[in-house]
């Protein structure tokens, strides 16, 4: 109430505000106020002429138009008010200049009663009444000055009527006051809120017009509005620029026919622009709407968003909405959607969309009651034409082999990229099983053929393994693990093969996860032991060496092959810690027990020498056993110059460095021997035992390559051992061939390091024997 007056005035509200607008008012009913007092005041001279004193009727008079005067001039002042915030003090000080009108009255009521009779008081009563309602219902937005000019008249009634003696009197001038009173504070509650919401409306108001005005001043979005005949109208700045013309050209015209382009003629319009027309048609709001549009023949997407016009009646008058370009955005989106689904360098889908192409044909084969079936292809020796001539080269040779795929699917197939050399193919339809025969071998055939790739001619090879749904798996996962099982099935054959998938895979693919768990424990258990085979010398048949042959004895699975769980260790890269292990046990047994004239030879695999710190670990093994770095023979295969030869052969430098020897075993039966004896000094060539065997068996051919090597190896100063001799004739024949070491059973088989020291203390016992 008291905020509603004028008492107070909260900090941070409009109150302030609408009082300035409510006392602004007040200016507007000066003249008729005053003309109210002087007529109410002739009115009681009249009557009162000739009971009252002359001399007190014109002093009330003249006090009367000095206060009139005084409030009227306090009304004027206040006409700016509605464009400040009037302040309570203000408010205040108004409210004493009205209250000394009624001041004014009051006096001349108490005076009138005390001279006149109880007649007299009821007149100048219903004068005061009659200024009371009439300031009331004037000074309505002045509540606290017309409470105050009310309460003074209604006490000088009240005083006047006690005079008199008048009690009934006294009870209507207190009702009369009160009422009154109460009644200007509610007409100013009514008042004020009225004001409040209206400040409010007008706030939101220009709030809306200010955004309405930034959104249209923007430089993507308009407004667009047309009528009931879908004709455009108040066409803004920004619409008639998105549409390319001045908006006087565009008023009027038809948005559709604006915005098909040459579709208009034809009848040929994008979805999209049929559904928009069918929203317009059935008067429905939409948001978000993307749409295709024609912009001077250039297509671009507009989102739309719109809501019908209707009037106070419920009548329709068109359609109203916001709009902006998104040809960016669409474009940039179905660009990101292409990436996410297609394989950038091929161009074919990826896994994601294989993976979506084989569940919708497993849910068609379901439906059916017919089969599908995803073929896995991965390429054989793709990994050593990269790593040799490069990423560059491989990506053209993945991309031509994307080309060729492409060439032999037909209908209701899809054929994608899985990742690195690794394709697929997804038939949906497989219910004729010669289908799946048929083109795996001309994938196979096809990817076989030579590649001509920056003036080069290469060859690859492929491998096939494919899995039928629902048969080998009703889930998209089960069909690719099945699938993947069966291409390492025809990895495992040699490549170059198809194989379908087989419960049986299942149970290897099993064992082999069993025995990667085992040897990943089998350091840690001291399940590794090493064998010695000797290495003798061909004329004395003295032994000269012994070589380290990892064997595996499991807790789990017993006595496992070395070529079963040597590339296992190699595929998870296991080799690393076991080879450390072989080359620190190795050169311990070879210090501590054996005569210092022998060599061990310690077998290193490729994964080994990829490390960093492969040098550092052999320097590490020396320097813990104390063995003579001559000594330490280090064999590799010719498989270690296929991937970073670069790398392999600085770390094989190292170790000559520190007085190692290299031997290349295996020489022969890789791609290319004689190449890698231009780029690194070996010390040693082993002649494999294939070659041996076959020399056995008078084979002109390896007869002949033995010789070649034993030749080609005097000429570059290295010595020559001979792998696989069994027998006597064996051994004599490799004599013969001029081999300077020879290793085989003939000679002696792997054995326990126990084993091997008993072989040197049986010769030292017969030396001993021999000088005594």
């Amino acid at each position: 109430m008291g905020q509603v007056i004028g008492l107070e005035t909260p900090e941070g509200s409009d109150w302030a505000l609408v009082h300035g607008q409510q006392y602004a008012l007040l200016k507007e009913r000066v003249k008729v106020r005053v003309a109210m007092h002087l007529v109410g005041f002739v009115l009681i001279a009249a009557t009162l002429y000739g009971s009252v004193p002359s001399t007190l009727l014109a002093s009330w008079g003249i006090a009367l138009v000095a206060a009139v005067v005084y409030s009227a001039r306090a009304d004027i002042q206040l006409a700016d008010a509605d464009s400040r915030n009037i302040s309570t003090q203000e408010m205040k000080a108004h409210a004493r200049t009205t209250a000394a009108k009624g001041v004014v009255w009051a006096v001349g009521m108490v005076a009138c009663a005390f001279l006149a009779d109880g007649h007299t008081t009821d007149i100048v009563w219903a004068v005061a009444a009659m200024l009371i309602l009439a300031t009331t219902a004037s000074r309505f937005s002045a509540p606290l000055s017309s409470i105050t000019f009310t309460l003074a008249a209604g006490i000088g009634g009240l005083v006047a009527s006690l005079i008199t003696f008048q009690f009934s009197l006294a009870v209507v001038v207190i009702l009369s006051t009160l009422l009154a009173s109460f009644g200007v504070i509610e007409s100013a509650r009514v008042a004020v809120a009225a004001r409040l919401a209206e400040s409010a409306m007008q706030e939101k108001s220009e709030v809306v017009s200010m955004l309405l005005r930034e959104f249209e001043e923007g430089q993507a979005d308009w407004l667009w509005q047309i009528d009931t005949r879908r004709r455009l109208h108040a066409v803004s700045p920004r619409f008639a620029f998105a549409l390319g013309k001045e908006p006087a050209q565009i008023e009027g015209q038809s948005f559709l026919q604006l915005i098909s382009g040459n579709g208009w003629k034809t009848g040929q319009f994008p979805p999209s622009l049929h559904e928009l027309a069918d929203k317009l048609k059935r008067k429905e709001n939409f948001s978000n709407l993307s749409v295709k549009v024609s912009i001077e023949g250039q297509d671009r997407w507009w989102e739309l968003s719109g809501t019908p016009i209707v009037d106070d009646l419920g009548t329709y008058q068109g359609f109203r909405g916001v709009g902006s370009d998104v040809t960016e955005q669409r474009e940039s989106s179905e660009k990101i959607e292409y990436l996410a689904r297609y394989d950038t360098l091929t161009q074919l889908p990826n896994r994601r969309m294989l993976n979506e192409a084989l569940g919708e044909a497993l849910g068609y084969a379901a439906e059916w009651r017919s089969r599908c079936a995803f073929l896995m292809i991965d390429l054989d020796r793709f990994k050593a034409i990269n790593d040799s001539l490069g990423h560059l080269v491989g990506d053209q040779m993945l991309a031509e082999v994307a080309l060729r795929l492409k060439g032999l699917i037909q209908d209701g197939e899809v054929c994608g990229r899985l990742g690195g050399d690794e394709f697929a193919v997804v038939i949906r339809d497989a219910s004729e099983r010669g289908r799946i025969e048929r083109l795996s071998r001309a994938i196979i055939q096809r990817l076989s053929e030579p590649y001509e790739i920056e003036n080069q001619v290469l060859y690859v090879g492929a491998s096939v393994g494919s899995a039928l749904g629902p048969r080998d798996g009703r889930t998209v996962e089960e069909l690719l693990r099945n699938a993947d099982l069966a291409l390492y099935r025809a990895k495992d054959d040699g490549g170059g093969v198809h194989c379908e998938y087989e419960p049986s895979l299942h149970a290897n693919a099993e064992e082999k996860r069993q025995l990667e768990h085992s040897l990943r424990n089998a350091l840690e258990k001291n399940e590794l032991l090493l064998h010695y085979q000797p290495v003798v010398d061909a004329n004395s048949e003295e032994i000269v060496s012994f070589e380290a042959l990892i064997r595996w004895n499991s807790e789990e699975h017993g006595f496992v092959s070395p070529g079963k769980f040597i590339p296992l260790a190699e595929d998870t890269r296991l080799i690393v810690p076991i080879g450390t292990w072989v080359m620190q046990e190795a050169c311990r047994e070879a210090a501590t027990h054996w005569p210092e004239d022998v060599k061990v030879n310690v077998n290193v695999s490729p994964e080994q020498l990829l490390e960093p710190d492969f040098a550092a670990t052999v320097v590490r093994a020396l320097s813990h056993s104390g063995l003579d770095p001559k000594r330490l023979e280090i064999e590799v295969t010719e498989s270690i110059f296929v991937r970073d030869a670069g790398i392999a052969r600085k770390a094989l430098e190292q170790c000559m460095a520190l007085g190692c020897s290299i031997a290349l075993d295996d020489f022969g039966t890789g791609y290319s021997s004689l190449g890698y004896l231009r780029q690194m000094k070996f010390s040693t060539i082993k002649v494999d035992r294939l070659f041996v065997q076959g020399a056995a068996q008078q084979s002109p051919e390896s007869i002949a390559i033995i010789r070649a090597v034993v030749a080609m190896a005097e000429s570059l100063d290295m010595t020559t051992t001979a792998e696989g001799v069994e027998n006597d004739e064996e051994a004599k024949m490799i004599r013969e061939f001029g081999c300077t070491k020879i290793q085989g059973f003939h000679f002696g088989r792997p054995m326990p390091s126990k084993d091997a020291r008993r072989i040197f203390a049986r010769k030292t016992a017969e030396a001993s024997l021999k000088s005594a």
